[in-house]
């Protein structure tokens, strides 16, 4: 394992890679929030019934699910670099091809294949980041991620506000386009980004990864310190070894939290606005949709604290409590059904306070327990896993809403999250500080605090 980069110092090179891939997290929060505010016009314009509005709010988690599984293990053969910016030009050109949609299939099918380039993104980049951090550095860098996934979110809603307000609902075809963008700004940000090096050495490029650390980092490393640790090699590789002791556990366990925490999450931020409509806030244009940018605002201000808890208390206390206490606010909302529109937001926004925990550690989990050659397929696994809960979620809350009311929706939720906090308190393992080579299978041991081993380039 490479005591060099997991002991060297945080420079300006890990903040700019951070940033870049930072982008598809912003852009997945943006793709999935702003098509909840453009419902608002495009619903009347294309003669939507329930159904149709739940086929456009799943369609890109359904892509999100095919697209994990599929990208992470391709990411893991062919490398983290290679596919890095198709990834944006794909969403690019599925958000401009948004504009001209006249039809419930074509924005269904368009928002699909977003959600299969965002999908993409998660193994290529998280894994990509995890692979050059250092160790001290690592969960509260992979934690920023998802703060960057709810900066995206509250912009969508923000742009969707200042078009509602200024244009109309009439411009939900150009909110859909809106994301164009931004993939334009992170293409540029990406530009020059290098392959991992552990990847490298890990398919025997161990002469490229040693060039890559001393151009990256500024030092020399012998190139035996970037080999995979041997504990950690062999036997089946792919999907496979996510299914072989002791990785069935972790691939279990990451997936099932992530799908608990965020089948009740996306289907609140999408459809945000219709669940305070359901407790009697004004709806059709601006101030639910204003609520659920409060909400969302929160969602990204619970982050911040659970990203010093995961590096102070550790991963383990955080994500067992945070979960523990999610369930409440859901509970009370589920008992008090007529609740005023001011309680409803209050308590929605205490749920997204505590999904902190949870959040920061989607990525930071799957990156933490497992090898570099499976690493991003562990990634992909758990998106897709996640992605049927979101999908599930998104496709029946409206339908909940309509059918069984508010109470028992919210008691639906409250018991999904609570199946979560049984996967934690059985499964949760601590990672804190454990050199990201460790992942084998043993107990997972701590960087070395005495620095890196390596020879300044001069």
């Amino acid at each position: 394992m490479s005591r060099t980069i997991d002991n060297a110092p945080y420079t300006a090179f890990h903040r700019r890679l951070a940033l870049a891939c930072s982008g598809g997290p912003l852009l997945d929060g943006y793709i999935l929030s702003i098509v909840g505010v453009a419902l608002i016009g495009m619903r009347p314009d294309l003669g939507l019934d329930t159904a149709d509005v739940s086929l456009i709010g799943a369609a890109a988690l359904l892509g999100m699910f095919v697209g994990g599984a599929l990208f992470g293990v391709l990411t893991d053969r062919i490398g983290r670099e290679v596919m890095y910016t198709a990834d944006l030009l794909v969403m690019m050109v599925c958000s401009v091809l948004s504009f001209w949609v006249d039809g419930v299939w074509a924005i269904a099918l368009l928002r699909f294949v977003l959600g299969l380039a965002v999908a993409a993104d998660y193994p290529i980049a998280t894994s990509l980041l995890a692979e050059w951090l250092p160790a001290r550095d690592r969960g509260r860098l992979l934690g920023k991620q998802i703060v960057a996934w709810y900066a995206g979110s509250v912009l969508a809603y923000l742009v969707g506000f200042a078009f509602l307000q200024f244009v109309g609902p009439g411009s939900w075809r150009w909110m859909l386009a809106s994301s164009t963008l931004l993939c334009a700004v992170f293409l540029v940000i990406r530009r020059g980004s290098p392959e991992s090096p552990r990847w490298l050495a890990a398919h025997g490029r161990v002469g490229e990864a040693v060039a890559v650390v001393e151009k990256h980092l500024g030092v020399r490393v012998d190139g035996r310190e970037l080999m995979p640790d041997p504990a950690g090699a062999g036997g089946p590789g792919g999907l496979r070894l996510l299914w072989t002791p002791p990785y069935r556990r972790r691939t279990l366990f990451c997936g099932l939290f992530f799908f608990c925490q965020v089948g009740p999450l996306f289907a609140m931020l999408t459809f945000g606005p219709q669940i305070l409509g359901s407790f009697g806030m004004p709806g059709g244009t601006v101030l639910d949709t204003l609520g659920t940018g409060l909400v969302s605002l929160v969602f990204l201000i619970g982050c911040y604290p659970a990203l010093r808890l995961i590096d102070t208390v550790g991963r383990r206390p955080t994500i067992v409590w945070s979960f523990a206490l999610m369930i409440a606010p859901l509970v009370l909302l589920g008992l008090w059904p007529s609740a005023p529109a001011l309680v409803a937001v209050a308590a929605l926004s205490a749920y997204a306070f505590l999904c902190g925990g949870p959040n920061v550690l989607d990525w930071t989990y799957p990156n933490e327990l497992f090898p570099t050659e499976v690493r991003a397929t562990a990634v992909g696994v758990a998106t897709s896993v996640s992605r049927v809960g979101a999908a599930v979620g998104t496709y029946l809350l409206p339908l909940s809403l309509t059918g069984l009311g508010t109470g028992p929706t919210m008691l639906v939720a409250a018991g999904v999250t609570a199946v979560g906090l049984l996967v934690c308190v059985l499964w949760a393992e601590e990672t804190r500080g454990t050199a990201l080579g460790a992942a084998n299978g043993a107990p997972a041991g701590r960087a070395s605090q005495a620095g890196p081993q390596a020879v300044p380039v001069r």
